[in-house]
């Protein structure tokens, strides 16, 4: 259970803890003592993991000059735990864990194995398929860690499946990631069959700065002695195959959803609440014990619990994300029943009214929206005491900043019923949490559509694309994504039938462009993949801005120190936790497990008014523990996001091999963006300063806001919130057209007649605020507009079917087919 993406999870867990002082790590100069190699090294400290961890780098003479190819590493990795020929450690040769050359070695009997690897998603990493090469020159193991000295061939740039990156060295410095864990491999003695156990002894990152000794002129020298090869013993390949169930014949239905999150539950619901027939389709397995979820810590074993159902529990993903993650996209998403609602801290908050107005277009304002607010709140209407004892537990941090914000003229709030207050306020932690347990779409809208006999729920099973005619879909393929799941043609009801897709933010984009619906660039891309031979023809794909309008919160971590601060370990809480607060929980589903890891609170928020007379919306989430190089114990986190009104946007687009890849970073590109980012910090530091005890570990004392944020690194893995939205933007202004817009006001994508998307990419922007409400209260909206849709008529012979202004039906009377005349116009013919 607690293995295969370890590695990757390390990586993305510590891809926040990236700090501006780690930009200008300086190296220590070692020379190895049996091989006289010189190396630049960086090390961790035996406070971040149990025994050290050491990496060293060597490189040609005229490297930092003339980018190299190659290196000569080395190793120096802790068994301390375990004892000779025990644990693993792993480096990403560019920080990130996916789309990165990943290294990994451990030792077994007596000798140091090695594998180059590489992930383009939160999965067991693949085999590198490029030329790169270790051998080794030197290498030992004893009791406590074992050692590897080896040169690494052609592995400063990579290519696999046409994902490319690499370090130049001429830059003088490169961004580098390390995992190391307690526990062996699986299938230890062959390198390209192990299976990687979960990363328990630490995890970080440097920006590792090169001096003058990392280039050396004796490095062809020592390049020679590289000769031995540790190949292994391998018994054979082995071979897993997925046992998919038929798509049943006969069947077809009025309604079919795909994906089972945020947005695909609730309209889900309320589409089979019409008395339609409904499909929900989910690409993962069951999540909550409710809905049939089995995954779980030994301390819930007797119970109806997983690790899902536990508030305190959501951390996990950070560290075990095996088959929950979903493996086909370079971010965090969870694919599983409920995805990110089944996985992510359950923060709720009634959504602000001004986030619509300024977002969206009409039909979709405040006004237009307080219906679907009223009901999505009437299902689930949050909580601040989630402890079902009525106590908040472990305080301390939330009363050390409030004392601060509040003495500084900040206002106290409840975030549930003041929602319409953020300027200067702040409020304790609101969920969606229910009873002491996980709570939201999954406790409610999921259970009311399941009671219906027109509600069908696939689980298991993956969306290739929609099947279409022109501009009418006629069914989903589907395949079956683990044991169980089915595979095949699903149609909708023939002429009526309608298809949403709600697979989130990069799936559903996916799925479009997999359909022929996307940028003209994107098409080709899948064209040229293994879908090429079955992909719709090239005469009815609908060009549309697919993937731009990429937005996410831009995160920017500050992190204070107090004495009153109270740290809990919810990581140890997994196999090992306090009995008092265990029997808390599972007697009454009180205490601290009731709460999200890693505490959190308080939630502030603030407006800021740029010189382009934008209002930029700033929420700030605080939570005891440690960023950067800050233990965790007396630290407090607050992570700032840049929300409404910021102007920044990205693109995701898809790999040779259809992953989905932020290809264009959503962040800070507006220097108001910035300048709002600097402003709030500032601002924060006035609101603390009256905080006796209260000392800034990031920024430090010395180091101005502005300075802060412009040496912080601005990439996905430093700056991300994982809010990610805006790929199928919603809006008046018909993308086929040269608008920027994906799908209309009533969420139908433009050029088709029955295909709609309901989830975080239809938003125009970021939200004040965790999107999870947002997203829930836009389906309701987007149920009762789909559902006042007239329904599909079939046109007569010779009649108009689809062109770029036509806007009725694309279906045709039997026998009759729609097809393209010319540019602007197509017949039934």
């Amino acid at each position: 259970m607690r293995t295969t993406s370890a590695f990757l999870s390390g990586l993305a867990a510590v891809a926040s803890l990236l700090s501006p002082a780690f930009a200008q790590t300086a190296p220590k100069t070692f020379t190895h003592p049996d091989t006289g190699i010189v190396f630049n090294t960086w090390s961790a400290s035996s406070s971040q993991t149990k025994g050290g961890f050491t990496l060293g780098m060597a490189l040609p003479s005229n490297a930092l000059t003339t980018d190299a190819t190659e290196f000569i590493g080395y190793l120096e990795c802790s068994s301390e735990k375990n004892g000779a020929n025990s644990g693993w450690c792993g480096v990403s040769l560019r920080g990130a864990m996916t789309n990165n050359l990943l290294i990994t070695a451990w030792p077994s009997d007596g000798e140091v194995y090695t594998n180059l690897m590489f992930a383009t998603g939160y999965a067991m990493p693949k085999n590198y398929a490029g030329d790169a090469k270790i051998t080794q020159i030197a290498s030992s193991v004893n009791a406590t860690h074992f050692t590897l000295v080896f040169r690494c061939q052609n592995c400063l740039s990579w290519d696999q499946d046409g994902v490319t990156g690499g370090i130049s060295t001429s830059n003088k410095g490169a961004q580098l990631g390390w995992v190391q864990a307690f526990p062996s491999p699986g299938n230890p003695t062959c390198p390209t069959q192990i299976t990687l156990s979960q990363h328990d002894n630490g995890m970080g990152q440097w920006g590792a700065a090169f001096d003058s000794n990392i280039a050396n002129p004796s490095y062809t020298a020592w390049a020679a002695k590289a000769t031995k090869t540790v190949t292994g013993s391998c018994s054979g390949p082995t071979t897993t195959s997925i046992a998919a169930t038929p798509v049943p014949t006969g069947v077809s239905f009025d309604y079919i959803v795909v994906g089972g999150g945020a947005g695909g539950i609730p309209v889900a619901d309320k589409l089979s609440e019409s008395g339609k027939s409904v499909l929900l389709i989910e690409k993962g397995f069951a999540s909550t014990g409710e809905h049939g979820g089995t995954l779980k810590p030994e301390w819930l074993q007797n119970t109806s619990l997983t690790r899902f159902d536990v508030p305190g529990l959501c951390n996990q993903i950070w560290v075990d994300s095996d088959g929950i993650a979903c493996s086909d996209t370079d971010q965090m998403a969870g694919c599983v029943l409920g995805g990110g609602t089944a996985i992510n801290a359950g923060l709720w908050y009634k959504p602000y009214t001004k986030d619509w107005d300024y977002l969206f277009p009409s039909g979709w304002k405040g006004s237009d929206i307080a219906g679907a607010t009223s009901r999505a709140l009437s299902r689930i209407p949050g909580t601040t005491t989630p402890s079902q004892d009525g106590k908040r537990y472990l305080q301390q941090g939330f009363e050390v900043l409030a004392s601060g914000l509040k003495a500084s003229g900040w206002k106290e709030v409840d975030s549930l019923k003041d929602s319409e207050q953020k300027n200067r306020t702040f409020s304790h932690t609101s969920y969606m949490y229910i009873n002491g347990e996980r709570g939201g779409p999954l406790a409610t809208y999921l259970v009311s559509a399941k009671k219906r006999s027109n509600f069908k729920l696939w689980l298991n099973t993956a969306v290739k694309r929609v099947i279409r005619e022109g501009g009418h879909i006629t069914g989903v393929e589907v395949e079956a994504f683990r044991n169980g799941g089915y595979s095949g043609i699903i149609p909708v009801t023939n002429t009526t039938g309608r298809v949403v897709l709600s697979a989130g933010t990069f799936g559903s984009a996916k799925i479009l462009l997999r359909s022929g619906i996307g940028p003209k660039d994107q098409l080709e891309v899948v064209k040229a993949s293994a879908d090429g031979p079955t992909m719709v023809s090239n005469s009815s794909w609908i060009d549309l801005p697919v993937g731009h309008n990429l937005v996410d919160h831009t995160n920017t971590d500050t992190v204070i120190q107090h004495n009153n601060v109270t740290f809990y370990d919810f990581y140890k809480a997994w196999d090992n936790p306090n009995t008092t607060d265990m029997n808390l929980y599972l007697n009454g589903r009180s205490g601290i497990f009731a709460q999200a890891a890693p505490n959190i609170g308080p939630l502030f928020w603030e407006e800021i008014t740029g010189a382009d007379g934008i209002v930029r919306q700033l929420h700030w989430t605080a939570r005891v523990e440690g960023s950067f190089e800050t233990p965790d114990g007396y630290a407090m986190t607050m992570s700032q996001y840049l929300g409404r009104g910021a102007t920044s946007r990205g693109r995701m687009t898809l790999s040779p091999t259809l992953n989905t890849v932020v290809s264009d970073l959503p962040y800070l590109k507006d220097p108001n963006d910035k300048a709002a980012v600097v402003q709030g910090i500032v601002n924060l530091q006035k609101a603390l300063a009256n905080v006796k005890g209260l000392t800034w570990a990031y920024p430090s004392a010395n180091q101005t806001a502005a300075d802060f944020v412009d040496k912080q690194p601005v990439t996905y893995q430093s700056r991300r919130s994982n809010h990610w939205m805006g790929t199928n933007k919603m809006g008046t202004d018909d993308g086929r057209s040269g608008g920027t817009a994906v799908v209309d006001t009533n969420t139908r994508v433009y050029g088709t007649d029955n295909l709609y998307v309901v989830d975080a990419s239809i938003f125009p922007g970021v939200p004040t605020t965790n999107p999870t409400a947002y997203i829930v209260v836009a389906a309701e909206h987007a149920a009762a507009k789909i559902l006042a849709q007239p329904a599909n008529e079939a046109v007569p012979r010779w009649g108009w079917c689809g062109g770029p202004t036509y806007t009725g039906s694309q279906t045709c009377q039997a026998p009759y087919k729609c097809e393209k005349q010319n540019d602007w116009y197509w017949q039934c013919v």
